[in-house]
């Protein structure tokens, strides 16, 4: 139920990813909000998403946003890219009585800040193959060569907190450097667990001028403003609580509030 301008809502936050990388968005929220209770999910018992079938996100994602709205969530945030390219019209059609953010693939600010006229664009085969990124990059992109490619092995180095090794620098670099030697000056992460992934990529394109751009400040941003236009804010003696929900078990939960923390360092 919303609420008018100028009451409050003590209830969470809903946050949902299929595994740890929507706690890139969870941060920015974090930060954002200081003062709301936030819930987040890491389904971690089907990550990852990104080479699944259209019908299995779909189903993955419902029953996500099912269980958060079951905590008494008072917003959604579909911090997937993949989910939100295979589901976020079902899951706003379905949940109807809440606000449901997605992903906005961060093409258009890529193709306003380019120089060279070429934008890389780096995310899962689903979200590539999503209605919403097509339509946003030709709607942005007339005239930008915008290049596409799966960043292969990222999401799996992330759930194995293989981030900062040998490995993990190798395959940025296999993703990053083809899309270098065609001119690309903006490399927009299209998947909430490539920004971990982050610090190995600016080693790579350091001393170029190459951009990196994270669509998470701008989810935080869109967050605050719902919860001001639906009267939805905290109250300002409201002390916030953060929860953890998986369906991957207790291990795969306590991993989840461990990076959470470790991200705000």
């Amino acid at each position: 139920m919303l609420f008018m301008n100028g009451s409050y809502d003590n209830a969470p936050i809903g946050v949902y990813d299929s595994g740890l990388g929507g706690l890139t968005v969870w941060r920015e929220i974090r930060r954002a909000l200081p003062g709301e209770s936030l819930v987040y999910l890491g389904d971690g018992k089907n990550c990852p998403y990104g080479s699944r079938p259209r019908e299995e996100v779909r189903r993955l994602a419902d029953d996500a946003v099912g269980r958060l709205v079951a905590e008494g969530c008072k917003l959604v945030v579909v911090a997937c890219n993949t989910a939100t390219a295979a589901a976020i019209d079902f899951l706003r059609e379905k949940y109807a009585a809440i606000p449901i953010v997605g992903m906005e693939p961060a093409v258009k600010p890529a193709c306003l800040a380019t120089r060279t006229g070429v934008v890389g664009v780096l995310a899962t085969e689903r979200s590539l193959d999503g209605e919403l990124f097509r339509r946003t990059a030709a709607k942005y992109g007339d005239g930008i060569e915008v290049l596409t490619l799966p960043g292969r092995g990222f999401v799996e180095l992330v759930e194995a907190d293989r981030e900062q090794t040998p490995e993990a620098e190798a395959c940025v670099r296999a993703a990053l450097e083809p899309m270098l030697a065609r001119g690309a000056d903006q490399i927009v992460l299209g998947c909430t667990h490539y920004p971990f992934l982050r610090p190995v990529m600016e080693r790579v394109v350091a001393g170029s001028g190459v951009a990196i751009i994270d669509p998470s400040p701008a989810v935080a941003r869109r967050v605050v403003q719902l919860l001001d236009r639906d009267g939805l804010r905290a109250a300002p003696d409201h002390r916030p609580d953060y929860a953890f929900l998986s369906f991957a078990g207790a291990a795969y939960r306590k991993r989840l509030e461990e990076k959470a923390f470790e991200s705000m360092s």
